[in-house]
């Protein structure tokens, strides 16, 4: 048996994905973007832990969602304490805020990046292990607030060559105890079509029945037509609250639409929820989802104060990305040489470039080969210039520049000549 074990192949969990250099660029590129927008705003980064106690969790998200019920990494740790691979962000930056002073009569502007861990039926831009980006607001009462993270959205969008492919859906979930009160009404409504429903929504109908209002079974979307409406319940100050931020994204002309049947999956939520949809992804359409949680500072253990935020998934805009060929790696300059001189040359010559024109990219072959061979690579890699060092070169310093994307023009130029050259170049 342990033979089998060594030669068995050891592969990824199922749900955790390795990212190729090309996908690794595409989160690179949409971190940048999210940075210089963000910043624009007067966001600031801040940097949170994978690990964090399982309590929090449970107290900040809800022991009758689905995230807490059966879709967190948990464990013991070695002193048998509890704890969670964090399943979203907004939890872990209420208890950062909270144990290092930020919050009470502050206003705080933050947003942070990493990986999330939830246990879920692996699908099409959906991962056990997944990468995400996060915007959390703290102190901020008015629908302004909501207005200005929605219009970040949609700015990014457009540096991302996405906002023709994404829309906006609105709803507000009212106050804790007019959900309340439509919770009692939905169960009481339910119970009388409870042998009809399918499997999920009756156990979310004894642990948390408005997540079946947004329920993918097509029989059950029908039994709900007859259900109370969340919109009944809802109170005059979040009324009054939504209807202001609906002005807001009418003046700066942001479209949208009121989908009722948002609720978001977390209990946290409050007044304004929301997601970002598209529907080049398949069944997995929300590509950015949040909304106000003003309760959960204090659920946590902190003094009242309002908050909100959003999560985007960077997988599902990635996917977005590429089938609209938005990122992709680009090689500028190969650096092809033989012989020992020549290649200690070669590296000398990129380490010039590389500090005179740091925004270029510079491939030097390694190794040996044929000249044939390294300038196969160099048209494979798509670089506008290669660079050329041999024996008569390293003896001469000099270095043969052959134009690869201009039919393959050659010519000899000093190597000191060099930096003055490469500024003549359009790349």
């Amino acid at each position: 048996m342990g033979k089998q074990d060594k030669n068995q192949k050891i592969q990824a969990l199922r749900g955790m994905q390795d990212l190729q250099p090309e996908q690794k660029e595409t989160f690179r590129l949409i971190e940048d973007k999210c940075r210089e927008v963000f910043g624009s705003y007067g966001y600031r980064e801040i940097g949170l832990p994978i690990l964090e106690s399982t309590q929090l969790f449970k107290r900040a998200v809800g022991e009758a969602t689905d995230v807490v019920e059966k879709e967190m990494y948990t464990f013991d740790d070695r002193n048998g304490e509890s704890v969670t691979m964090r399943p979203e962000g907004t939890a872990g930056a209420v208890r950062y805020a909270l144990q290092h002073g930020l919050l009470f009569n502050q206003v705080q502007r933050f947003w942070y990046s990493g990986q999330m861990f939830r246990y879920e039926r692996p699908q099409k831009g959906r991962y056990r292990g997944f990468e995400q980006i996060g915007v959390e607001c703290f102190g901020m009462d008015g629908p302004d607030i909501d207005a200005e993270i929605l219009l970040m959205c949609a700015r990014l969008w457009k540096l991302l060559g996405v906002d023709d492919a994404i829309r906006l859906e609105l709803n507000t979930l009212g106050s804790a105890e007019a959900r309340t009160a439509f919770k009692t009404a939905l169960v009481t409504y339910l119970e009388t079509v409870k042998t009809e429903l399918d499997e999920d929504s009756l156990r979310r109908l004894t642990t948390n029945p408005m997540r079946i209002l947004d329920s993918k079974v097509e029989h059950t979307q029908s039994l709900l037509k007859g259900a109370p409406v969340l919109s009944d319940y809802i109170d005059d100050e979040s009324k009054a609250h939504f209807e202001g931020l609906c002005q807001q994204l009418d003046m700066c002309g942001i479209q949208y639409t009121i989908n009722p049947t948002i609720v978001r999956g977390l209990d946290y939520y409050n007044k304004t929820v929301f997601e970002w949809v598209t529907d080049s992804l398949g069944s997995q359409g929300t590509v950015c989802g949040g909304g106000r949680y003003d309760g959960l500072v204090e659920q946590i253990g902190g003094k009242a104060t309002s908050g909100v935020g959003f999560a985007m998934g960077l997988d599902r805009l990635a996917l977005m990305l590429e089938s609209n060929q938005q990122a992709g790696a680009k090689t500028d300059i190969y650096i092809a040489s033989i012989g020992a001189e020549a290649r200690q040359m070669a590296l000398r010559v990129a380490e010039s470039v590389r500090s005179t024109y740091p925004q270029l990219c510079t491939l030097v072959h390694c190794g040996d080969g044929k000249f044939k061979a390294q300038l196969k690579k160099a048209d494979a890699s798509n670089a506008t210039l290669a660079l050329i060092i041999g024996e008569d070169e390293a003896t001469n310093n000099t270095i043969t520049v052959k134009r690869l994307n201009e039919g393959g023009e050659q010519e000899s130029i000093t190597a000191d000549s060099l930096d003055e050259f490469l500024g003549n170049v359009v790349f």
